[in-house]
């Protein structure tokens, strides 16, 4: 069920005790190199929480697409949220929602440091007797990404993100401009030698040229896989009614 689809009183009826409400975050404007899309993240986002829907009944609230991304606003068309403005976004959208009812909900997350806003976001919820879960995507799918992963390192726009993007929508990689471009260390990437971070000329970190759609397809459904058993656990979270008057 998607709440953007439903009128307020078709919402109101959606929205239980008993619900989980799923909430994608993926960038809609983040570098992926010169091979993949600015909204790469959105794209995966939102076709996970399909896949999920389909086995788990949810309400899927509308995708965010602006978040924490300090490592790649070297790189035009980038964009980063404040941490904190990142984490009260969060903590605004859940309680919104929960006001009605909901007091569990799942953040499937595509990206990395959101977590350092999505930690203490879900600590604030906490306290207002609300679970909210969210997606560790470097684990997720974890055990089929090291038994396929050739590249000698990487994270970002790599063999294993392109490869998830061949297969849930081919027609937004562009294999032709697909490059290896690995310099090892830490901090965010830049295009520009010399600066502080990793240099990256490409935006990529790591070898998309190993990309394939059948190693994406072992991925995504390994990653499906734990998405569904993530949503499975949150469901056996008990919600009492004494929890949702507290709103």
């Amino acid at each position: 069920m998607q709440l953007s689809n439903l009128s307020w009183l078709d919402a109101r009826d959606a929205l239980t005790t008993d619900t989980i409400v799923l909430i994608p975050l993926g960038a809609a404007a983040k570098e992926h190199g010169p091979h993949l899309r600015l909204d790469n993240d959105r794209i995966l986002a939102e076709y996970l929480a399909r896949r999920v829907a389909e086995q788990q009944d949810v309400v899927v609230a509308p995708t965010l697409t602006y978040h924490f991304y300090p490592a790649f606003v070297a790189y035009a068309g980038s964009t980063s949220l404040r941490q904190d403005t990142a984490r009260d976004m969060v903590i605004d959208v859940v309680a919104s929602l929960a006001a009605f009812g909901p007091r569990r909900f799942y953040v499937l997350n595509t990206g990395v440091s959101t977590v350092r806003a999505l930690e203490p976001a879900a600590a604030a919820l906490a306290e207002q007797g609300i679970d909210m879960r969210f997606t560790r995507i470097d684990r997720a799918g974890n055990e089929a990404v090291r038994a396929l992963q050739e590249q000698e390192g990487g994270s970002h726009a790599d063999e294993i993100e392109t490869s998830m993007m061949l297969y849930i929508d081919p027609q937004c990689v562009d294999m032709s401009k697909a490059a290896k471009d690995y310099h090892p260390g830490r901090g965010p990437l830049t295009p520009n030698a010399g600066e502080p971070g990793v240099y990256s000329q490409t935006g990529i970190f790591g070898d998309a040229t190993l990309a394939t759609a059948e190693k994406g397809r072992i991925i995504v459904e390994a990653t499906v896989a734990d998405l569904v058993g993530d949503i499975a656990e949150l469901r056996k979270v008990a919600v009492s009614d004494a929890d949702a008057d507290r709103t």
